[in-house]
C-alpha cells in the first residue's frame, strides 16, 4: 500500500501500481487502475482519479472514474463528475456534479489513453523545479 501523508502536497500527476491512500494534498491526475485509492478526511485532491475502488472521506474536486465502485462517505465533499459501475453516497455527504455509470466504458478508454500519452511525454521541468521549492 502507498500512502500520501498529512504534510504532503503533490502538484503533478501520480502514478501507482498499488492501492494508495492520500492524507496529504494532491492537485493532478491520479492513475491507480486495477487498484484502490482512498483520499482521507484531511485530505484534498483537485484532479481526475482512475481506480478499481475508490473511496472518499475527504474532499474531491475533478472526475472519479472507477472500474468498480465509487464510495462517498458522511464527511466527503466531491465536485465533479463520478463514472463508475457502482456508487455508494452515505448520509451527509456532499456530492455537486453529475454521475454518469453508462459512460464507464468510453471513459476508461479515454483515461488510459491519456495515462499512456502522459507517460511517453517527458517530465516537464517546470513542474520537477516546483518540488525543490
Amino acid at each position: 500500500m502507498a500512502f500520501i501523508g498529512p504534510p504532503l502536497v503533490i502538484r503533478g500527476d501520480v502514478d501507482s501500481d498499488e492501492d494508495l491512500t492520500i492524507e496529504g494534498r494532491v492537485k493532478g491526475a491520479i492513475w491507480s487502475d486495477g487498484q484502490a485509492v482512498i483520499v482521507g478526511v484531511a485530505a484534498t485532491v483537485v484532479g481526475e482519479i482512475v481506480a478499481r475502488d475508490i473511496t472518499v472521506f475527504g474532499a474531491v474536486s475533478g472526475t472519479l472514474v472507477a472500474s468498480d465502485v465509487v464510495d462517498i462517505r458522511a464527511t466527503a465533499r466531491v465536485t465533479g463528475r463520478v463514472v463508475s459501475r457502482r456508487l455508494t453516497v452515505e448520509e451527509g455527504a456532499w456530492l455537486v456534479g453529475t454521475v454518469a455509470p453508462h459512460q464507464l466504458t468510453a471513459a476508461l478508454v479515454v483515461a488510459r489513453s491519456r495515462h499512456r500519452t502522459a507517460q511517453k511525454t517527458p517530465p516537464d521541468i517546470t513542474a520537477t523545479a516546483a518540488f525543490d521549492k
